[in-house]
């Protein structure tokens, strides 16, 4: 045998290249000589790395992946201990592993019964639009995974496939938005439906396989129990496709990750001290979580450092995002805008930016304020987020003495 590659990025580039040619039409045992003149043995950690980068920088279809992973176990028979060998913590109730897993099945199942019927064979434009809107529930899945799981693999250092997925989803979001206005829209031709549609569906399949056959083992071999403790906690906030709540009882946690500082907390006991007042940890933290919104403050160095949490939050934001980077807070088409909003703070630009958005029965009101001390000096960037539909549809008046 030739001799062996033992660089791991060399390695895993040759591994690629074997890849692409089975993807380009070689034969098994072309490619299977091939391999052995420069592999003794390759892990499953190698194969998924490589296949990996062949869906994020080459842009092969993830199904054509999945159709020639037969191939690839028969060139890498005896050299491979377990080719994408299944999750384990997939198979805990209630796990995140298993419920992403579960949540898959739903949308696959909500495809394969209310969706592509009704558009195969002929258009039941009625029955589309019930099955789009159940779809809609794909939200909470693609919520969870952004705003719970992608923080600590970037806190692992792993940021570019949490972007690239969440550009996806994104792009799943459109995709589903504009279907269900074709599907509603009866000027719009049966085929433009029907082709928008099936390219809905091919999407969230191919985001269903990145999920299972990158994403999940990526988890695995990255979280410790206690981030996955800490992941399952946190998803409560946002909800589920499932329709019981799954029961996970959580370990102790063991990551040393940002402490959650809590009233009954021996750390948390003591007064703090303010120019205009004295207040204790438990009132502040009561006080702040009363306000009817939402507060997020990013120190000078970009990163969360706290956000009150309320009972109805407009937006997710689970503890994991203490100490993310506020540029990995917002999806790949949007987080430009905020970079540029900091960069005017920093720079003395600007000392606020507002927004508003129409979000079903609310207008929510966006707003950025730069954090300066007396000096002048920037400190940090305040979010503040609102629910101003209550405001806007006051009238009249109403004094203290009024019954």
């Amino acid at each position: 045998m030739s001799e062996l590659i033992n660089n791991s990025q060399i390695r895993k580039e040759a591994l690629k290249n074997i890849l692409k040619q089975l993807h380009e039409g070689k034969s098994v045992d072309e490619v299977k000589a091939e391999f052995g003149k420069y592999f003794a043995h390759v892990s499953a950690s190698e194969i998924s790395e490589a296949e990996k980068s062949l869906i994020l920088e080459d842009g092969i279809s993830p199904s054509e992946i999945q159709k020639l992973c037969d191939v690839h176990a028969a060139i890498f028979e005896g050299s491979v201990e377990d080719i994408h060998r299944e999750n384990d913590v997939a198979k805990i109730p209630g796990h995140p592993a298993y419920v992403l897993v579960e949540e898959n099945r739903i949308i696959e199942r909500i495809l394969q019964t209310d969706i592509l019927p009704h558009i195969q064979g002929g258009l039941n434009r009625a029955k589309l639009l019930e099955g789009l809107q159940a779809l809609s529930k794909i939200e909470l899945h693609y919520l969870k995974k952004e705003n719970n799981i992608f923080p600590y693999l970037e806190k692992h250092g792993i940021t570019a496939p949490p972007q690239v997925m969440w550009g996806v989803d994104d792009e799943i979001r459109a995709q589903l938005k504009e279907a269900k206005s074709l599907a509603g829209d009866k000027n719009v031709p049966d085929s433009e439906v029907v082709s928008k549609t099936e390219a809905l569906a091919g999407k969230i399949r191919e985001m269903i396989f990145k999920e299972e056959n990158i994403l999940l083992p990526m988890l695995k071999e990255t979280f410790s129990e206690g981030e996955w403790n800490e992941i399952a906690e946190s998803s409560r906030e946002i909800g589920y496709m499932l329709d019981e709540v799954p029961k996970f009882a959580p370990g102790p946690a063991k990551t040393a990750g940002p402490k959650q500082v809590k009233s009954d907390d021996p750390s948390a006991e003591g007064d703090v001290r303010l120019p205009s007042g004295v207040l204790t940890v438990e009132e502040l933290t009561a006080m702040l979580n009363t306000l009817p919104l939402d507060m997020t403050f990013v120190d000078k160095n970009d990163q969360v450092k706290y956000f009150t949490e309320g009972a109805e939050r407009i937006f997710p934001r689970p503890r994991s995002v203490i100490g993310r980077n506020v540029a990995n807070c917002h999806p790949p088409h949007s987080v430009h805008v905020v970079q540029k909003i900091v960069e005017d703070f920093k720079n003395g630009v600007k000392d606020h930016e507002d927004f508003w958005i129409r979000m079903k029965d609310k207008y929510v009101l966006i707003r950025y304020f730069a954090v300066r001390n007396e000096q002048g000096e920037y400190l940090g960037v305040l979010e503040v987020t609102q629910n101003i539909q209550p405001i806007q549809e006051i009238t009249g008046e109403k004094r203290l003495l009024s019954d």
